[in-house]
């Protein structure tokens, strides 16, 4: 955990998809302190008409290049998602070519009750994680 959502507009291809969301497991590593293998994503792709983000009057020129990451998680300090803010404009901007006005990011926090890794358990109350 966490388990992140990917909305894109379709048309990317597999090996820049790949390298989006390595780029990203990378820095939710880093700045969540989550072990290497810990890695649940799921990437939607959509039209360009099914897709409607705009800026809230912050002025973030928007392009089909949108990456929304929707992150399911457990509670975080607010100095680490800011850190996961930057690392991933920093780094999807350097590695993936996608402008930071084109990443958008939604934190979902939950709790360890909320989450079952399989097998009709509850892995963080039963100790098992």
């Amino acid at each position: 955990m966490p388990l992140v959502h990917f909305d894109l507009i379709e048309g990317r291809d597999k090996e820049s998809i790949k390298r989006l969301l390595d780029v990203s497991h990378e820095v939710i590593v880093e700045a969540f302190d989550v072990p290497e293998r810990d890695r649940y994503q799921i990437v939607h792709e959509h039209s360009a008409y099914q897709m409607i983000i705009e800026d809230t009057g912050l002025e973030i020129n928007r392009t089909d290049n949108l990456v929304v990451l929707t992150i399911i998680s457990k509670a975080r300090p607010n100095d680490k998602k800011e850190k996961l803010y930057s690392l991933l404009a920093e780094r999807l901007e350097k590695h993936c070519g996608i402008s930071p006005h084109d990443v958008m990011v939604s934190i979902v926090e939950n709790g360890e009750a909320d989450w079952s890794f399989g097998l009709g358990e509850a892995q963080f109350l039963n100790g098992k994680l």
